[in-house]
This record gives structure tokens, C-alpha cells and sequence, in this order.
């Protein structure tokens, strides 16, 4: 590796221009990777399950469970034809239907994903926010207060929906 010697002389002129130049030199030798015996880097790779997505943000076809049910809701995997009781909303075509659900207080809203595309359900006011619901998977929670809730699915933020608890 080639080394430079700086030597210090008497002052004269331009000897901060050749001490700048000097220190120039140094930063692009050393960041050159001259006289490196490390192989020159590749582009990363991504390895996906075998029945997983390639597109980031969406499940696959993968046999996992549902994650978790945050505090005070229920989350449980309801297949086709499996009945929901109570007010429902139903996730197709990446729309929440109804857009708009009046319930009484203490009324327990279930809401069941119907498209190939794993979906949430999560509130502006952070009241509730569902696991990801893959086909299938249905999401349960029970409204204690009255007022109006307003929530989307996180994965796709241009899915919203109200759903207004009156007394």
C-alpha cells in the first residue's frame, strides 16, 4: 500500500493548500479498498418460505395461526359458512362493508376477511387494533363506550370505515 509522508518545513506560502491536498489524498486511498483481498460485495438475496409472498407486506399461503388478540378482543379463524352472531362487517375486495355500522353500547362487532390478501383492522383513536386476518380470520370486539369509530386496515391505509355506538 503506498504511504505518503507529510515532512514539516518553515512556513510559506500554499502550505495549507498542500497539507489540504495531503489529507485529501489520504481519505480517497483509504476508502479505495486499495490493496483489499475482500471480494467486492453482492446484491443481498431474499429467501421466502415456500408457500410465502414475494411481495412485502402480504402473507403467503403459509399454515401459521393467528397471532395474538390484543387486550380486552378476540381474534379466531372462522372458515366459509362458519356463522357469525351479532353485528358484522365483512372485508372483500379491499373495502369494509358495511362502510358504515350503528350499534348499541355493549354491542360485540365481528369482522371477517373474505379476500386472498391478509388485512387489520386497527382504529384512529387506537381503541382496538386487530392481529393480521388472513382469508377467513375473523376479528371480534366489544364497544363500552358510545361515539364514533373510525378505523382502517394498516396494511392497505385506503380502507376505512365508521362504526358508531350509540347509547
Amino acid at each position: 500500500m503506498p504511504s505518503l509522508i507529510v515532512r514539516a518545513h518553515a512556513p510559506r506560502r500554499g502550505g495549507a493548500l498542500a497539507a489540504l491536498t495531503a489529507a485529501a489524498a489520504l481519505l480517497v486511498a483509504g476508502c479505495s479498498g486499495f490493496g483489499s483481498d475482500a471480494a467486492p460485495p453482492t446484491n443481498p438475496s431474499v429467501t421466502f418460505g415456500a408457500q410465502a409472498s414475494t411481495t412485502p407486506g402480504f402473507a403467503g399461503n403459509g399454515t401459521g395461526g393467528p397471532a395474538a388478540p390484543a387486550p380486552g378482543t378476540s381474534a379466531g379463524t372462522g372458515g366459509a359458512g362458519v356463522p357469525v352472531s351479532g353485528p358484522s362487517i365483512g372485508i372483500d375486495n379491499f373495502m369494509f362493508a358495511p362502510v358504515k355500522l350503528t350499534v348499541p353500547v355493549g354491542s360485540t362487532v365481528t369482522w371477517t376477511n373474505h379476500d386472498g390478501e391478509p388485512h387489520t383492522v386497527v382504529a384512529n383513536d387506537g381503541s382496538f387494533h386487530s392481529p393480521g386476518l388472513d382469508t377467513g380470520a375473523t376479528f371480534s370486539f366489544t364497544f363500552t363506550t358510545p361515539g364514533s369509530f373510525d378505523y382502517i386496515c394498516s396494511v392497505h391505509p385506503f380502507m376505512h370505515a365508521t362504526v358508531l355506538v350509540t347509547k
